[in-house]
Parts: C-alpha cells; structure tokens; sequence
C-alpha cells in the first residue's frame, strides 16, 4: 500500500517512451522491451560492428544490442543513462542483452566482462561508470565476474561526441593501460561500453588488452551508431 501510495505521489515512468510503468514493471516497459530496434548482430560474425575491427585488431565476437538514431527512444535511454543519473538503465539492458548472448555460441564461453573504463575525474562529476553498470547487468544474467580493475584509463581525454572520425582516434590514443595481467591470461573477455561508432575507444582498449598473454576479446554494447 505504502509503495502504491508513493506511485500516486511520484509516478515511476519508463526511461525509453516515458509512460507510466505498470506495477510488475521496472525501468523499461514491457512495450520497449519488444519494440526497440535490436540489432541481432550477436547472431551473424560478419556484422557492421565486426567489420569496423577487420584488419585493425583481432576480434572474436562483436554485437549490439540496439540500433541507435538521433530523436529515437534507443538515443533517449543512452541519455538517461549518461546525464540523468539512471544507472540502473544500464543493468536493466545489460541483464536484457546478457539472456541473449548466453545464448550463442559465440558468447557463452566469455570468462570476464571488462567496462570501458572511466577516468577518476569523469567518475566523480558523473557519479558512476556508465558502462559499468551495463556489465553488472550482464554478469547478473550471463553468470560471468566482472573486472573493474585491469583496465584502466591513463589520461583525461575529451568527450567523443562532436569529434570527426579521424579525431575519436586520436583522442583515446594510448590513454589505457594495465594494472596486472596474469589474472586474464588465456580468458576469453568481453569488452563492454555504452555505443558505438568509430570504435575508437573499444579499439584502444582492445590493443591494450592484447598485452596479455593467450587473451581473447569479444565486444558488447548497449547501440551502435551508423554514422
């Protein structure tokens, strides 16, 4: 009753659409969860996310989870998640995505799921790690630990989002680094973040990953941008 009362007072609404949710439902509604774009580039090795890497980087698996376009819902989710505080946007699509990867072949012998890390700065002005937060949600329906510490981010660099393509790989050259390897040697990972466009960022922190001895590197993230 207390929990229905406050639901009159402050009506939980759904991050994508923004219409009220239903009582059994939490952060998506049920008609978001059906209706946003999903890619299913999970099911198909040649997808657009795949060939961004090809001839870059050697990279066992890449998906996302929705197709991202400027004014649309996927764009809206992105934006709660990174400047509205919802980080729980990020479980709640990471544990949506996470039931579909276990379901391939291609996914379901990850061993560690790593973040797109964060530098300090950046977590202390936003509060939290977006991409970590899609990982734990991940890790809940996967079955898979989380690694928030191997990798890390080096340097401060600028935002992403206005820079031409030549310029996102400039901005995340060599920022990223290791605090210790031998935990990951021989594991197959995947490498989350939030979207994805160039590849700039995950390529960045794929080479550093590299370093470690016998490693695989598969790719995740909650959209990827065309353009």
């Amino acid at each position: 009753m207390l929990n229905d009362f406050i639901s009159l007072i402050f009506p939980q609404v759904c991050a994508s659409c923004g219409n009220s949710l239903y009582k059994n439902e939490r952060t998506i509604c049920t008609h978001c969860i059906y209706h946003l774009p999903k890619t299913n580039f999970h099911l198909h090795n040649d997808n657009p996310i795949a060939k961004i890497f090809w001839g870059r980087i050697n990279i066992h698996s890449a998906g996302a989870y929705y197709g991202f376009n400027k004014g649309g819902k996927v764009q809206h989710l992105i934006h709660q998640l990174k400047y509205k505080g919802q980080k729980e946007v990020g479980f709640a699509i990471g544990k949506l995505y996470g039931f579909e990867l276990k379901k391939s072949t291609d996914f379901n012998t990850i061993d560690t799921i790593i973040p797109v890390p964060l530098h300090p700065k950046k977590i202390k002005k936003r509060g939290y790690n977006q991409s970590e937060s899609f990982a734990e949600g991940l890790s809940s329906s996967m079955h898979v630990a989380t690694d928030f510490k191997t990798l890390f981010r080096a340097q401060e660099s600028e935002t992403q989002t206005k820079k031409s393509r030549f310029n996102r790989w400039q901005n995340v050259e060599s920022i990223f680094q290791l605090k210790e390897n031998k935990t990951l040697e021989g594991k197959h990972v995947l490498l989350v973040d939030d979207v994805i466009t160039t590849g700039a960022t995950l390529e960045a922190c794929a080479q550093t990953l590299q370093q470690i001895a016998g490693i695989k590197i598969s790719i995740a993230t909650i959209a990827y941008a065309s353009n």
